[in-house]
């Protein structure tokens, strides 16, 4: 005799059929998702807890002989390093001032797009091209093409306004702001798409109370507009901060993380550290910091979010 299980607790001597097939059920969606949640464990939780074992040893592909556990003496290094803290601060110049860029121009031209009358959806649709472009593509169009010395279309615009010819991507003091503007260039258009979605969804009975009140337009924008996109702009927010966090494609494409260290972001050191340098563990120990970094970063947002 087998002692019955929760689900086939006999009511009244006999099985109740409805747990039964509560429990069949049960089974059967365990069963579709088992695939799915292998998947997801195999591509990313078992790399991530591998990237975190790596970063406690010491692999140097140019010395194996020196390879072995080393404790937390990676995360030592790094806190010391001074290149580390010089691309933690290029992340973050990077990240804020395209964020900002992107919610901003954003919701520009989003009100703009929202009072047309005619040609929103052809406007819609020329301001998603970017979006949808391969950022190392994005990277190698401005490079070849906008950003050209002499011969490149930004260039030949400073020059015609009188501004003269500029190494952007050669000089370190141009090269930053470069590689901002092409990150903002390319991602403004999701903002702008999200936030246009919002503004025709916001209740027009609102506004026309404000203008019953004689409400002027930076008034209706200030006290109506903004305290109901709120929830939208933090989410771009979140979203893009994220991104921008992780950037690597456009910025190794177009600079490389030069000149110098200029544009190097603490994930391009990061790979440079593992597969120009060949210190894997070291790299690793970077990605680690990157990950806690973008984690705190992303929760104190969240945070942000729920507060009133």
């Amino acid at each position: 005799m087998t002692k019955a299980t929760t689900l086939d607790v006999p009511v009244g001597g006999r099985a109740d059929p409805a747990r039964m097939m509560e429990g069949r059920e049960r089974r059967f969606a365990a069963a579709l998702l088992a695939p799915a949640f292998i998947a997801l464990m195999a591509t990313t939780t078992f790399p991530l807890l591998h990237l975190g074992w790596t970063s406690l040893h010491r692999m140097d592909l140019a010395m194996p002989f020196m390879d072995g556990f080393v404790g937390l003496d990676n995360y030592r290094e790094l806190l010391g390093d001074p290149r580390f803290w010089s691309a933690l601060g290029v992340s973050l110049v990077y990240t804020f001032s395209t964020v900002i860029l992107q919610v901003v121009l954003g919701l520009a031209l989003a009100l703009l797009v929202n009072g047309m009358k005619r040609g929103q959806a052809l406007f819609r649709i020329v301001a998603i091209l970017p979006v949808v472009l391969s950022p190392a593509v994005v990277g190698m169009v401005w490079r070849t093409f906008m950003l050209t010395p002499e011969f490149g279309v930004v260039d030949y615009l400073s020059m015609t306004a009188g501004l003269g010819s500029h190494n952007w991507l050669g000089d370190p003091s141009l090269a930053l702001f470069s590689v901002v503007v092409i990150h903002t260039w390319q991602w403004t258009p999701f903002a702008f798409m999200v936030l246009l979605a919002s503004l025709a969804a916001l209740p027009e009975d609102i506004y026309e109370a404000a203008r019953i009140d004689r409400a002027n337009p930076w008034r209706c924008f200030v006290r109506i507009t903004l305290p109901l996109l709120r929830p939208a702009i933090v989410m771009v927010i979140i979203m893009r901060t994220m991104v921008a966090l992780t950037a690597f494609a456009a910025i190794f494409t177009v600079t490389g993380g030069g000149p110098g260290t200029a544009t190097e972001i603490l994930n391009l050191y990061a790979y440079r550290k593992s597969f120009t340098e060949l210190s894997i563990g070291y790299g690793s120990a970077l990605a680690v910091a990157l990950l806690i970094f973008t984690l705190v970063i992303t929760g104190v947002l969240f945070a942000l979010r729920r507060a009133k």
